[in-house]
């Protein structure tokens, strides 16, 4: 069963591709006609591929792992950062860093970096320093949470990344290539498929056309996780059952042990007397 709407995706305006004179062929297959210069983009195919890419997110969801959303664009930045937390997953909306996959243990010193100053501010060392130092920390401080602060959870590289804009992306989509980490992404008519794995052919400056992919990715990671938890929810009893389990049996194993001591320890019975038999009497004469 499809988990999209073709007249959500009609309304939203996915369909609008680019002008046809920045078009890139290999976008061919999923172009169904051109309209005033600009192509139209076939959404039944659209339909088809963003039910491919909400079944495998839902799938790494439901095992536990992240995925990361990069769009830096202005008018999904926010959509976007809004999304992405509400499922719990990390975002970049701000600036792609470079190296913030291929040279990740950097990334994760600046991270961390961030949590020394908040441990600062909190024992009190931060108000011992001098007024210039802590104007200089403050500035670090909001530098980094504006740069890194959506991703400071993230403790090790994404299972897979989701873009908006492979022109704009282009170094996250070639970081997480090198890597071999899956790419996501809306993919326009202007840009080229072949490093994605996962492509939506999609409308990717419309701010409504953003949201309403989102929308149906951001549901499939939610169902995911929904599954895991009632799955966790299932094992727990599970498991402590297989924990009692051993428990009982030394228990038992204690009582027999106990009960077989007490035999051992109790007095031996004494022999009871057979009772003696009259004498018989003498027959008369």
């Amino acid at each position: 069963m499809s988990r999209t709407n073709f007249q959500e995706l009609l309304d939203a305006g996915v369909h609008f591709g680019h002008l046809a004179r920045k078009w890139n062929p290999k976008m061919a297959p999923y172009i169904f006609d051109q309209k005033k210069g600009t192509h139209i983009i076939d959404l039944h195919k659209t339909i088809v591929k963003l039910d491919e890419a909400a079944e495998e997110m839902k799938i790494l969801a439901k095992s536990g792992r992240k995925i990361l959303f990069v769009a830096t664009k202005k008018q999904a930045k926010d959509i976007v950062s809004e999304k992405a937390a509400a499922v719990g997953m990390p975002s970049v909306t701000e600036r792609w860093a470079g190296g913030m996959l291929t040279n990740f243990p950097t990334i994760r010193k600046a991270i961390k970096k961030m949590g020394t100053i908040d441990k600062m501010k909190e024992d009190g060392t931060f108000e011992k320093l001098a007024k210039r130092e802590r104007l200089q920390v403050d500035r670090q401080r909001a530098k980094l949470e504006k740069n890194l602060g959506s991703i400071r959870d993230m403790s090790r590289l994404p299972s897979a990344i989701f873009v908006i804009d492979v022109q704009k992306e282009a170094n996250a989509v070639k970081e997480a290539n090198r890597l071999n980490i899956p790419v996501f992404a809306m993919v326009d008519t202007c840009c080229d498929p072949t490093p994605i794995d996962y492509v939506i052919p999609a409308n990717d400056d419309a701010a409504k056309s953003i949201e309403c992919i989102m929308n149906v990715l951001c549901a499939a990671i939610a169902e995911g996780l929904e599954e895991r938890k009632l799955e966790k929810d299932k094992e727990a009893p599970a498991e402590e059952e297989a924990a009692e389990a051993p428990k009982a049996a030394t228990r038992k194993l204690r009582a027999r042990k106990g009960a077989k001591a007490d035999e051992a320890e109790a007095p031996a019975a004494e022999p009871v007397a057979a009772p003696e038999e009259p004498a018989a009497e003498p027959e008369a004469e």
